[in-house]
């Protein structure tokens, strides 16, 4: 993993309630770059990984809920037989925050375990 992502992996979400503007369009190309394999989608950040059968799948899905239930910061997860999409996005705020990345670093280091 790139500088971007290690100080992602390692940071902790933030609680948002609102009230905070959604980051920038240079801010999220910035923290982007730095998460390979992420795309923007409107107000989400989104990526697909493809395993070799459903158990590796579920277990991934099942991985990325409990990081997201540790930072209290929740995805979209869409479970197919040997593909899992996450999709993260600030519903409080109506756009992306640092949340959304930190949590998506965190996924992609289950990939060094």
């Amino acid at each position: 993993m790139g500088d971007v992502a290690d100080t992602l992996k390692r940071s902790r979400c933030a609680p948002c309630e609102g009230g905070i503007e959604p980051l920038g369009d240079a801010q999220v190309r910035a923290l982007l770059a730095g998460l390979p394999g992420w795309s923007l989608d409107g107000t989400h950040i989104v990526r697909t990984w493809k395993f070799a059968n459903y158990h590796e799948s579920v277990a991934f899905a099942n991985a990325t809920a409990w990081i997201s239930h540790r930072e209290d910061h929740h995805p979209d997860i869409t479970l197919e037989y040997s593909t899992v999409t996450v999709r993260y996005t600030t519903h409080a705020i109506g756009g992306l925050s640092t949340n959304d990345f930190i949590c998506a670093a965190k996924i992609d280091a289950l990939f060094e375990l």
